[in-house]
């Protein structure tokens, strides 16, 4: 009996042990949790071939990692140069990489796979930036370097997006045609460094290549741009800066929204449509009267407008001058405000009508008051280092929108009456002297961009502040960086930190 009490035991014991054991490997294997959070990114262990390898004759490449890895939109992130006729197969399997090649390699070539940050970690998605594969196919690498800066003409800042490229040929066709020999990115100070490059003569163009196409053709939204003349890369190139520029501006005014006034109705309203341009229902004392118009306008009588400052509705002295822009849409007149005045612009019925044929259904009138002089800063601005000859012109902008420019003839601004805010300033080399920036032009007739430099990042206009301020128009915001000026309060000069 005791015998068989002891085999009992055993038995159920081994039954115990058997289903713990299956239920042990039934069951799913987790990570274990808690711990310190995995901030590394993937580490490469081995490639095959191995990392610059010389005489290189193979269609595969592979790439072990320390952990599972995975790939975040490589075919706009991997940049091959040269650049090949047919992007290669990229594939991964857990800690692998697999790149098979598709086109035919040519002899005597350094070749390089510069991954951006395609490749990240499976778990927290750490990244392994800008990991470059290199190899070539003769028995030496190439080794010259070529670099530079992308700047943005219009507004002297940069657009880390941009690729820039090297063509071998400088004919403009090839740039709609023919993909480049090399190509690199942008960072975000918008400089570029080409790295293992062959010794000859290239062309080079910048581009924002959403596509991925390292094809040019001119559009209302594509940065482009490009070198006055070829690049000898050798021993030693210069850098090169290029600026970028948008070949056709598109018309805002044809996107403005229409807000205000008598803008009312659904879509079978048949009223004339405009909006005001008031500050809050005050008129700026520095700006004209703006009626912007829905559509453009086909009549304007001005007979028809009347001005007045009292309450009997008396029109004011003398004539009304109104001005039209190249739209049709924009109407506006500027006479010299009262400070602190009541206004009323009396409106008859048919005072304008747009190109639908539509007219206020009854005469209407638009009051406002002006704002006073109190409301108003100073400003005193002296420029050292400030070259008169390329005919600069000074701009105020806000929220990356010029509110106000002027040109400058001497190395003093002043202003006795200036809207307070916090402005950037920007100095345009304005070359044909028309006020605006203008863009370049590349198919046809060349010409580069005109260019803008930022000077300072903010200035604050105060009301009834005056303080004089030096600016070193040398000592620019460099151009994708976070520098602040600052005000020295004693001596009133703008510094750049």
């Amino acid at each position: 009996m005791r015998v068989k009490a002891i085999l009992s035991f055993l038995a159920i014991s081994i039954i115990l042990l058997s289903m713990l054991t299956g239920s042990q490997g039934c069951a799913n294997i987790m990570p274990p949790t808690g711990g310190p959070r995995d901030s590394l990114p993937p580490v490469l262990l081995k490639a095959t071939p191995r990392d610059s390898t010389l005489r290189f004759a193979g269609k595969q490449i592979t790439l072990v990692f320390d952990e599972y890895v995975d790939l975040d939109d490589y075919y706009k992130n991997l940049i091959i140069s040269p650049v090949p006729k047919n992007m290669p197969a990229v594939s991964r399997k857990l800690e692998t990489i697999s790149v098979r090649l598709k086109d035919e390699l040519e002899p005597n070539t350094t070749y390089t796979l510069d991954f951006g940050r395609s490749i990240k970690d499976v778990n927290e998605g750490n990244i392994y930036k800008n990991f470059t594969y290199i190899f070539s196919t003769g028995s030496y690498f190439d080794s010259l370097e070529f670099k530079g800066k992308v700047i943005l003409a219009e507004t002297g800042g940069v657009d880390s997006t941009l690729t820039v490229m090297l063509h071998r040929s400088g004919e403009d066709t090839l740039l709609r045609d023919q993909k480049p020999r090399y190509v690199t990115r942008v960072n975000p100070k918008g400089e570029f460094h080409f790295h293992n490059l062959a010794p000859g003569t290239y062309y080079a163009y910048a581009l924002k290549d959403e596509s991925g196409s390292y094809r040019y053709f001119p559009s209302s939204d594509v940065l482009f741009a490009f070198a006055d003349s070829a690049v000898v890369v050798g021993s030693a190139t210069p850098d090169l800066t290029l600026y970028a520029f948008v070949a056709k501006k598109k018309d805002k005014a044809q996107d403005e929204p229409v807000t205000g006034g008598n803008n009312r109705g659904g879509a079978t309203d048949k009223r004339l449509k405009f909006s005001v341009n008031l500050l809050g229902s005050q008129q700026d004392l520095l700006s004209p009267f703006t009626f912007t118009f829905q559509n453009p306008v086909r009549n304007f009588d001005t007979t028809k407008i009347r001005v007045s400052t009292d309450s009997t509705y008396t029109p004011l002295a003398g004539s009304t001058k109104w001005e039209s822009d190249s739209t049709g849409r924009k109407w506006s007149f500027h006479p010299a405000w009262k400070p602190n005045t009541l206004y009323h612009i009396i409106l008859e019925k048919d005072f304008a009508t747009d190109s639908l044929g539509y007219q206020l259904l009854k005469g209407d009138t638009v009051s406002f008051f002006s704002k006073n002089t109190t409301d108003y800063g100073k400003l005193n601005l002296q420029f050292q280092n400030l070259d008169l000859s390329r005919h600069p012109v000074l701009q105020f902008v806000q929220n990356n929108q010029i509110v106000a420019s002027y040109p400058l003839t001497t190395t003093t601004f002043t202003r006795e009456l200036f809207l307070p805010g916090e402005y950037n300033l920007r100095i345009l080399d304005d070359e044909n002297q028309n006020g605006i920036w203008d863009p370049g032009s590349f198919f046809g007739t060349r010409r580069q961009p005109e260019k803008v430099k930022p000077l300072a990042r903010t200035i604050n206009v105060k009301p009834n502040l005056d303080i004089p301020i030096e600016i070193d128009v040398n000592a620019v915001q460099e151009a994708g960086t976070e520098n602040k000026p600052g005000i020295n309060r004693r001596t009133g000069t703008l510094k750049f930190n």
